[in-house]
């Protein structure tokens, strides 16, 4: 069975390209567009992996992350923040909450397929570079 991913972040082209990239790679994707509505999906769907923008409406990603970390119900997904804001700045903070990692949106589109397979203990060969289904 697929695993499935939750993409969280309030700019539609960001979740419908990174969703098309991640059903390419064999995903299932779920997205939210705000920070109550991630906390909703997470505890409702339970995906197996969270991807966190860190700038949202209405509560930001990490505060989306420290209350998905002390509920029994979504504490053991694993959250990879994925951001605009300046590498060093999130990435630091993204460590000191006890993320899995840490993606800059300007980054490689391939770094954040290779972070998700290594959580999921999956090959990082193969990765399908062009979202076309």
């Amino acid at each position: 069975m697929a695993k499935t991913i939750l993409i969280a972040d309030d700019e539609p082209a960001v979740v419908q390209i990174l969703g098309m990239r991640l059903r390419a790679n064999g995903y299932q994707v779920i997205a939210a567009h705000d920070g109550t509505q991630t906390i909703e999906l997470a505890h409702q769907e339970k995906p197996d992996l969270i991807i966190l923008d860190v700038k949202m409406p209405d509560r930001d990603g990490y505060a989306v992350f420290e209350n998905l970390k002390t509920s029994a119900n979504t504490m053991s997904i694993p959250v990879i923040f994925f951001s605009a804001l300046p590498p060093e700045q999130a990435q630091d903070k993204a460590t000191q909450l006890g993320a899995e990692g840490f993606v800059s949106k300007s980054a490689d589109p391939d770094e954040i397929l290779v972070k998700i397979r290594e959580i999921f203990g999956e090959s990082v060969e193969n990765v399908t570079l062009i979202g076309t289904e």
